[in-house]
């Protein structure tokens, strides 16, 4: 008996604190939140406002409540406050609800949903701009020691399938609390803007808010659709290539320098891809690293061309863009043609003027007679016909000179007799 009484003590106990968990969701009715409202508060934002239900029955309890966005995305979430601030699109519309819930370890109640919406902005449908697209680049600033590193935002679209000859776009953008209207615009043939350039921009390149970019219209004809849109500032960041890249060749080894490109990211905040082309046999290397210098074996007979990109890490922010490649530097045994051809042609030249002394030399010793002396050929009786008898005298003596003279004629065979 002794040894039961601890243990009746125990379930009791943990029989009281079930109890205590369940009874305020057995006696509780909870009523759902009052005067819920939706307001715009700036480009895609919108603030969520409710107040909970006086009638609501007060406990030591802690309400929360959930909140639903119905569109144009669905997604939910808790908080402990009365208020919530939302960065979404809104030329489709926006509607979202919001209910009381208690729960605990053991237990779940929630009150009915109270709902609110904001409309679509007016406007024709097939008017709007199509294919919006954006990027921001990083550009050092040396003009000001606050901000050293400068954000543009440069931004295209396309002209509304159905929208009239004289529809006009405006763009604006919005990053945090700063809002800007474009002021440089490019055009298309009938004077229609279809891009806009921010050199100087409040963006942060460094930043995680959300870019909020709306453009809408105006014609004579119809009302225009506004467009709105998100971007995420890894997705659109065009990043620097790499700056000062060198590269030299010792022996067989390949070394490549660079510097981190112009960008508010420290130097630990980038990757690097190094590619290496041997434009001997078309082969070609690409490697990734977090340095800034790399070390290859490479053939020293051939020549390269190595460029160099780079990329925010994953430490830093989100993966993102990579750059453009660095524009290529030519290293290798290419470099020293001049060299060889001047070599070739002292070698050649050499050769020829060997050739011309021995020529020389043989001609001027008769040695090409003596090593090969003439094969003599045999008489022909038929040229006995073409010899000429040809008698001179010579002073008193009346010595008498015969001259026998040869006379062939190629290919046609004819007598000829000429006595002197």
């Amino acid at each position: 008996m002794i040894i039961m009484t601890p243990i009746l003590l125990i379930l009791l106990g943990a029989t009281e604190m079930l109890q205590a968990d369940l009874l305020p969701a057995e006696k509780i009715s909870l009523l759902p939140p009052v005067n819920f409202t939706i307001k715009v508060t700036g480009l895609a934002q919108v603030l969520l406002h409710w107040e909970p239900n006086p009638d609501q029955e007060q406990r030591n309890v802690n309400l929360e409540y959930q909140v639903k966005i119905n569109a144009p995305k669905e997604d939910d979430y808790e908080t402990r406050i009365t208020e919530s601030s939302c960065v979404t699109i809104l030329h489709q519309g926006f509607s979202a609800s919001v209910r009381t819930i208690l729960q605990n370890d053991h237990s779940f109640l929630a009150s009915s949903w109270v709902s609110a919406e904001v409309h679509a902005p007016p406007g024709s449908p097939g008017t709007s701009v199509v294919n919006l697209t954006c990027t921001t680049n990083t550009t050092a600033d040396n003009y000001s020691h606050l901000r050293p590193y400068q954000v543009s935002l440069h931004c295209t679209w396309l002209v509304g399938t159905d929208a009239p000859e004289d529809t006009q776009y405006f763009l604006y953008y919005r990053y945090g609390s700063w809002t800007e209207e474009c002021k440089e615009y490019s055009k298309d043939i009938l004077e229609r803007n279809i891009a806009c350039w921010f050199p100087r921009t409040f963006i942060h390149s460094r930043g995680r808010d959300w870019l909020v970019v709306l453009i809408n219209g105006s014609s004579k004809h119809t009302a225009i659709k506004p467009f709105d849109q998100l971007f995420a500032l890894h997705t659109i960041d065009q990043i620097n290539p790499p700056l000062n890249v060198t590269a030299e060749i010792e022996g067989t080894r390949l070394f490549i320098q660079w510097e981190k490109p112009v960008s508010a990211f420290p130097i630990h905040c980038f990757d690097y891809e190094v590619k290496i082309h041997n434009t001997k046999n078309g082969y070609l290397q690409i490697e990734k690293m977090m340095t800034n210098t790399f070390i290859s074996i490479i053939d020293d007979l051939s020549k390269y061309d190595v460029q160099v990109r780079a990329a925010v890490s994953s430490m830093c922010r989100e993966a993102g863009l990579w750059s453009e490649w660095s524009q290529p530097i030519y290293v290798g045994n290419d470099e020293q043609k001049p060299l060889r051809k001047w070599l070739l042609f002292v070698f050649m030249a050499t050769i020829c003027l060997i050739l011309l002394i021995l020529s020389l030399i043989c001609r001027i010793c008769h040695l090409w007679t003596k090593l090969f002396p003439p094969i003599p050929a045999p008489k022909s009786n038929i040229k006995d016909f073409f010899v000429t008898p040809n008698y001179e005298k010579a002073g008193s003596t009346e010595t008498e000179t015969e001259v026998i003279i040869y006379i062939e004629n190629p290919g046609v065979e004819t007598l000829e007799d000429s006595v002197f």
